[in-house]
């Protein structure tokens, strides 16, 4: 590869990772807050974005990586995918205008349908853009010179992408709640970097159509379950991620809400709060990082998920107004408690990933992805709403400035996720146990 091309690469490789990074953490961390401010404290409404959105972005996932596959093109589904992911997440903020021209009831019925379709159209096409297209071109040009370097990215990509969302997110959105400011510059970087595509993107020169069948029976073969019951261990190590991002996601999606609406913070204070956390956080790759390389993915686990437990177990015994000063961002309960849970929620990203990807088959990895995102996406964001929704509603009702009713997060939310995370130690047993039996 000459040096212009190398260049190229890894420009596309950081740009596209990072801006994609920076794409679902808006969605991740302010999409839920910009409900709460601008169209009604109901966390019904997230429920259905988190559920619908998940649905969105499995089945386009596996459609267009189908689709890129039996075409042997990468480039435009990653180029027309980040375009209108980009285009999506700025209309996702024009919503807003529906309950600012009429606040009725019937308009925040209509706004919180807009929001939930427009999410909806984000999350398609940005898997279309990212999950699908941009992880299989990185796997296209892999090879032994920049597998390390394009390790390397994938591994730290989602942690930088979600300390500088956080932090800049909050800049951006400032006192005053301009979320549209927030939707209209990472919406227009996507949109920047998609055009981008078109003329830098180069495919693999072996990347060949493959075909297997019609589309649909190529389709649906990546369903076939019964390769995966066959790999016990890998089968545990799902339920493991699986059970940890139910409890993570009966909690982390109410996080800016919790901090904004019950603890009294502004928007821009949260995000430096919880940036501080996450920077510090990243510390725990140090150590994780040496135990991975002895081969200590069992005790990894464990310690990331006893770390998250302290965190969240902080956050709910004393993560109430009452310890709590909104007017300084040293709030030591919270601060700590967000530590510990960036450290284990870190950690547990990376030993996952590792093993995981360990035991992958090797002529069948982009099926065994798709198991990924049905285990690690797909299950957690349609089960954790149904668990958070009836715990925010019967702890955090009141009487809004509008006379409306509204439900915030409250620490409870927490102590409840906190006995959730503890679940994640029977798959995790079962799993060390199949680990220790292959050796």
């Amino acid at each position: 590869m000459k040096n212009n091309s190398k260049l190229r690469f890894w420009i596309l490789v950081w740009g596209l990772g990072i801006i994609g990074q920076l794409c679902w953490n808006i969605e991740n961390q302010w999409f839920n807050t910009f409900v709460y401010a601008k169209i009604a404290k109901d966390p019904t409404i997230i429920s259905w974005m988190v559920a619908i959105s998940a649905i969105a972005t499995t089945v386009s996932t596996f459609l267009f990586g189908t689709l890129s596959d039996r075409c042997g093109k990468r480039k435009p589904f990653i180029a027309f995918g980040y375009i209108l992911w980009g285009i999506f997440t700025i209309l996702f903020g024009t919503t807003e205008f529906i309950t600012k021209a009429n606040n009725s009831s019937k308009a925040i019925m209509l706004a919180a349908t807009a929001v939930v379709l427009a999410d909806a159209f984000m999350s398609f096409f940005g898997s279309m853009g990212n999950d699908a297209s941009f992880n299989a071109w990185l796997n296209d040009n892999m090879n032994d010179s920049n597998r390390g370097g394009i390790g390397s990215a994938l591994a730290t990509q989602p942690i930088i992408g979600t300390i500088i969302g956080t932090i800049l997110g909050g800049i951006l959105i400032g006192a005053n709640d301009d979320y549209m400011k927030l939707f209209v510059v990472f919406g227009g970087l996507a949109i920047i970097f998609g055009i981008l595509s078109l003329f830098l993107v180069k495919d693999a020169k072996d990347l060949k159509p493959y075909k297997n069948g019609s589309f649909f029976k190529q389709l649906f073969s990546a369903f076939d379950f019964k390769a995966l019951l066959e790999k016990k261990q890998l089968f545990w190590v799902f339920l493991v991620l699986t059970t940890y991002f139910i409890a993570f996601n009966v909690y982390y999606p109410h996080v800016g809400n919790y901090m904004i609406y019950y603890l009294g913070f502004k928007p821009d204070d949260i995000g430096i709060i919880q940036g501080i956390a996450l920077i510090l956080g990243m510390l725990s790759v140090i150590p994780s990082s040496k135990l991975l390389n002895k081969d200590k993915f069992v005790t990894v686990a464990v310690i990331s998920v006893v770390l998250s437990i302290i965190g969240v177990g902080i956050l709910g015994i004393f993560g109430k107004p009452e310890f709590i000063d909104p007017t300084t961002i040293m709030n030591w309960p919270l601060l700590i408690g967000l530590f510990f849970f960036g450290c284990g929620y870190i950690m547990f990203m990376q030993v996952t990933s590792v093993w995981m990807k360990q035991l992958f088959p090797d002529d069948s990895k982009g099926q065994f992805e798709g198991f990924r995102i049905i285990f690690f996406v797909l299950i957690p964001w349609i089960i954790s709403p149904f668990i958070a929704n009836p715990i925010i509603k019967n702890n955090g009702e009141i009487l809004d400035t509008n006379g409306f009713t509204a439900f915030l997060p409250t620490n409870i939310l927490f102590l409840v996720s906190t006995l959730l995370i503890t679940l994640t130690f029977i798959p995790l047993y079962f799993a060390a146990r199949e680990r220790k039996s292959k050796k």
